[in-house]
Formats: structure tokens, sequence, C-alpha cells
């Protein structure tokens, strides 16, 4: 049965000094500066944001900062994961330090991943270090990467390969901003959800499989819960293990594929993170499979999940003829869990 959350909920991670809230609810974006407000007061706030989202959220979040900080700049850059990258790094901080900024400035990440992982890694080396606030606009960014300090750009040669760790002071996961996402967006967002039950809690991922036909029809109840849960998941494990030097690696699981996926894809629209992610995971069970870590039964339940929900579970749907293993071997090899030489998977037991 589908958990409900009528009121605004929290989800606290620990991480002593470090620590901060997730508030996950409707209206937040446009209520931001009643959250933000009793935590931080800011000399200026900066909000950074891509084209897509800006045309939506950005109004309404900035009338919302202005009732109090006066001082609100915003800068939309170009949508798509190419914007990871260090040529928009470079002229999104030059654009930051031509605003004539402090160390109480504030940054606020107004979008998906892309905007996200920028935002905040630009915020842990400008000035040695500036607050920022995580303002998540998909649901792939509400239930993952909004959470847990990683920040990174992408470079020629790997998916996130240069970053840092480095916490926000406040993740506000509004579902309102859910309630547009095409079903693509929705569906990318799902395969990191269902990881999360894959990884440590069986019984969520149970109620994926009851509730998940929801998800990609945009039932705010049911986002709403697959939110919570999945950042109380997170949060647990980043509690017990911030720079994944253990057991923080399991949340890679699918990961290690996905990403060797969109390198040799170019990191371009064709396939979105949650895609190669969802191909990734199962291509997990398959490797656990065949190294007797799992059963037959486990892999089938898994891709019959995803297939019924409409995520992609084989290379054969996206793959070029010029893919081989080795070229995808060749990624995996500049994967930042290899160890001695040796690739490292995140697999099924």
């Amino acid at each position: 049965m589908t958990t409900l959350y009528s009121e605004i909920s929290r989800v606290e991670v620990n991480l002593g000094e470090r620590g901060y809230e997730i508030y996950v609810g409707q209206g937040l974006i446009k209520n931001a500066f009643n959250f933000i407000n009793p935590i931080i007061s800011p000399s200026r706030t900066i909000i950074i944001t891509d084209k897509n989202v800006a045309s939506k959220w950005l109004p309404p979040l900035e009338l919302s900062l202005k009732q109090g900080h006066n001082q609100v700049e915003s800068i939309v850059l170009p949508s798509g994961e190419q914007t990871k990258s260090f040529i928009h790094l470079e002229r999104l901080i030059n654009k930051i330090l031509s605003l004539k900024i402090d160390r109480q400035t504030l940054l606020i990440a107004l979008g998906g991943g892309v905007i996200g992982d920028l935002v905040g890694f630009a915020s842990s080396i400008i000035l040695r270090g500036l607050n920022f606030i995580q303002l998540p606009t998909t649901l792939l960014a509400q239930v993952d990467s909004s959470v847990g300090g990683k920040t990174a750009i992408n470079t020629q040669l790997g998916k996130n390969l240069v970053g840092s760790f480095f916490q926000p002071r406040l993740v506000l996961a509004d579902i309102e901003a859910l309630q547009t996402l095409p079903k693509r967006e929705l569906l990318a967002g799902y395969a990191e959800v269902i990881k999360h039950g894959l990884v440590t809690n069986f019984n969520f991922f149970e109620w994926c499989e009851s509730n998940g036909s929801q998800i990609v029809v945009a039932n705010p109840d049911v986002l709403k819960t697959a939110v919570i849960e999945s950042c109380k998941i997170k949060s647990q494990i980043i509690s017990e293990d911030e720079k994944e030097n253990g057991k923080r690696a399991i949340l890679n699981l699918g990961h290690t594929f996905g990403h060797a996926i969109e390198a040799e894809s170019g990191y371009n629209s064709k396939i979105l993170h949650g895609e190669a992610v969802s191909i990734g995971i199962i291509l997990a069970f398959k490797l656990s499979h065949r190294l007797n870590l799992c059963d037959a039964q486990d892999l089938n339940r898994v891709q019959n999940h995803f297939t019924a929900v409409g995520l992609p579970t084989s290379l054969s749907s996206i793959a070029k003829p010029s893919w081989t293993a080795l070229t995808l071997i060749e990624h995996m090899k500049r994967d930042k869990k290899v160890l001695n030489g040796n690739i490292a998977f995140i697999t099924a037991k």
C-alpha cells in the first residue's frame, strides 16, 4: 500500500558539523526563503540554473528570496550533460567572481544533476569554499545526486573524474517540480530509486514493484514516498561512510557499466544517466549470476520490473555497430573505483 506524506517531510544527514537537512514536499521552491533564512544569512545570493529550468522555476525562486536577501543574482547556463565540463566551470567561476563576491556569498543550484554537480564543485573551490544549497528539480537529482556531497565535472577520459566531496548546507526537494517532467526523465530518476531498494532495503524494492507504475505518471504521493525513502537510505549510508572508503561504494551498483555506456555515447541526450544506470544494473546482476553470487530468479525478477515500467535493460537497445566489449572495458579502466589496475564491480549476492 502506498505510504502518504501529507506534510513537508524532513530527512537528516548526520555528518556532525557538516550535517544538514533534506526537506521533501510541495511548494518548496516558492517558499525557499522560509527554509533558508533560519540557517544562513548570506551577504548576497547567486542562483545558478539552466535554460530549461529557468523558464519555469527561476521567477518564483527569485521572488521568494528577494523577501529578505536583497542582493539576488541569477546565472543561466546551457542545458545538458556537456555543461559539466572544464569550459563551463571556468565560465561559471569567472561570472561569479565578477559579481564581487565574498565568503558569505551563497550559491543555489536550481536544476538537475548537471547543475547540482557543477555548482557544488564550483562552491568547493571558489574562495576555498562557499556555502551552497541544492534545489533539485529532477527525480534523479532529488533521490541521488543532490544528497551526499559528491561534486564533479566530466572530462574527455571519463565521467565525474574531477571533483570533490563538499556537502550542501540544505537540500529542498520540491515534488511540485516533478509534475511537469516528461516520462523519460521520471523513468531515468526511477532507476536510482530502484537501486536504493536493491542495495540495502528489500522492503523498499517490493514497494517499488507495487508502485513503480505510478512513478512514471507523476503520482505526487508516490513520488514523495520514493524521494523520502531514497533519501533516508542514502543518508544513512553517507552518515557511516561520507567519502566512499567502504560501504558507500554499494551506491555505485550498475554505475561501472553505466558510466562506460555514457562515455561511449559521448555524454549526449541520446542516453540519459538513469537509462545508462538501468542497463548497468541489469549487467551487474548478469555478472553476479555468472559468478554464482545470485540465482536466475533474482536476475529475472529485477529485469522483469525494469521492463514492466519501461526502463531499458539491454545494450542492444542503444549500442552502435562500432561498440565492442573492449571499448567499454577501456572506459571502465578509468573508473574511480579501479584499484591497482583492477576494475571494481558492485555485485548482487
